[in-house]
């Protein structure tokens, strides 16, 4: 029987200096119980200024970095791009692409995502695909068709790669904002986003989806305890060591 790999990834977003990391990434260092499971992995989505700092602290512990977004071209003419091959240079195995925080503020739009998803899985990155739909959305009744539509750019991508890919459902009217979908809610739309990927690709079904939205400590456990909740894609907790690694050890 397949096993959905397991995650829980820390995107710092725009965080972070020298000294602050070094004591966050040395907590990091050690492996830890909760995450040595088969098929549980512990990541961070650091700034490309940190990637370096990152590799240096974290080869060889079995946690795993990368980056928070990159161009979709190889290279060429796109100053202050950065291609997924620079990005493997620094030994990142991860990206996230399509961040609900990249549509809103860069204008990306959902078939500039799946390029750069494909750059990335191209390059031997696993991308974490990023979907999640708006208060408005959701009050309008819209919110699983907005979320098939972010998903259908990827068709082609999803046919190639299935399983390999990863995905993270972040409903955008809980990020930063404190307010968490309720379990069943979560649980609902990530049924909605495994039977949409299986209607693409059967192999895709068993994709691993991500929680991302406020998650804490304290609710972790329940979020991650739902059947197609394969982890979580973690945002201000995953700069205080402390909480960071509470939430690794609901898995």
């Amino acid at each position: 029987m397949f096993v959905r790999n397991r995650w829980v990834i820390g995107n710092w977003k725009m965080n972070g200096t020298l000294a602050s990391n070094a004591a966050l990434l040395e907590s990091l260092s050690a492996p830890k119980p909760s995450v040595e499971a088969q098929s549980a992995r512990l990541a961070v989505c650091v700034p490309a200024p940190y990637l370096n700092q990152t590799q240096r602290a974290l080869g060889g512990t079995g946690v795993l970095w990368g980056a928070q977004d990159l161009s979709e071209h190889r290279s060429g003419a796109f100053t202050g791009e950065v291609s997924a091959a620079m990005l493997k240079e620094f030994g990142a195995s991860i990206v996230l692409v399509g961040h609900s925080e990249r549509r809103q503020y860069n204008a990306e739009s959902s078939e500039d995502v799946a390029a750069k998803a494909a750059a990335a899985f191209d390059a031997g990155l696993t991308p974490i695909i990023c979907v999640g739909e708006t208060l408005l959305d959701r009050e309008a009744g819209v919110a699983e068709s907005t979320v098939a539509a972010q998903l259908a750019p990827c068709a082609a991508l999803i046919q190639r790669a299935g399983a390999a890919l990863v995905f993270a459902y972040e409903p955008v009217w809980a990020i930063g904002t404190g307010r968490t979908a309720t379990p069943e809610q979560a649980q609902a739309m990530h049924a909605f986003v495994r039977s949409e990927l299986a209607s693409i690709a059967p192999n895709a079904r068993d994709a691993s989806i991500l929680y991302g939205g406020s998650v804490k400590a304290a609710n972790a456990r329940e979020l991650f305890g739902q059947s197609d909740i394969d982890g979580g894609l973690i945002g201000g907790a995953s700069l205080v060591a402390a909480d960071f690694i509470a939430i690794c050890g609901s898995l």
